[in-house]
């Protein structure tokens, strides 16, 4: 097998795949102000939040999802 070419056997089936998104998934909406605003204007995370997403636990993760949520986030069109 030529070592370019993409083994694609270990893929999830499509319902495994979907079933994999949870809600502390990030919410990212690749409209990020974290350089410059407290808030990012997309998501409505802290820029502490986005830089520590991966190593927050699930329970981080959904009282950040609560909190955006109720402030009307994520946005896509600002």
């Amino acid at each position: 097998m030529n070592r370019y070419i993409a083994d694609l056997s270990e893929l999830p089936a499509a319902e495994d795949a979907q079933r994999a998104f949870t809600a502390t998934d990030s919410p990212c909406v690749a409209v990020c102000s974290t350089l410059f605003d407290d808030i990012c204007r997309g998501c409505g995370r802290t820029a502490m939040e986005v830089a520590n997403w991966v190593f927050m636990t699930e329970e981080e993760k959904r009282e950040v999802w609560v909190r955006i949520k109720a402030q009307g986030y994520p946005r896509r069109n600002n």
